[in-house]
């Protein structure tokens, strides 16, 4: 994974995650709604038109999911649209599952 800083008056950035548009592939992103970088600048990404959270670490070349990707549903392991993520002081992530009309608390293993 390619990590930078922009530089105030940067003209151009670089890819940091996804690529490719819908599918199952790790390092797809199709419509990403919500970007969040937690204390060890693990990147979380709400793949919303894949239905999932994805993460990027810098040990690791792919992205993982994190929560969804099974399914456009309303199960408590299901996502319909994610657009914004948030962290708690606890580590605990959470979800606005906009397709479910709902927020989600999930407890994110590092």
């Amino acid at each position: 994974m390619t990590r930078f800083l922009m530089r105030k008056d940067a003209k151009e950035g670089r890819i940091v995650a996804g690529k490719n548009g819908r599918g199952k592939d790790p390092n797809q992103l199709s419509e990403p709604q919500g970007i969040i970088v937690d204390d060890l600048g693990q990147i979380y990404v709400a793949d919303s038109g894949n239905n999932r959270v994805m993460r990027w670490c810098e040990r690791k070349e792919e992205g993982e999911i994190i929560v969804g990707g099974n399914g456009q549903r309303n199960q408590p392991n299901q996502l319909n649209e994610p657009m914004g993520l948030s962290f708690d002081d606890e580590g605990n992530l959470y979800v606005a599952d906009f397709g479910n009309d709902r927020a989600q608390k999930f407890e994110i293993d590092l």
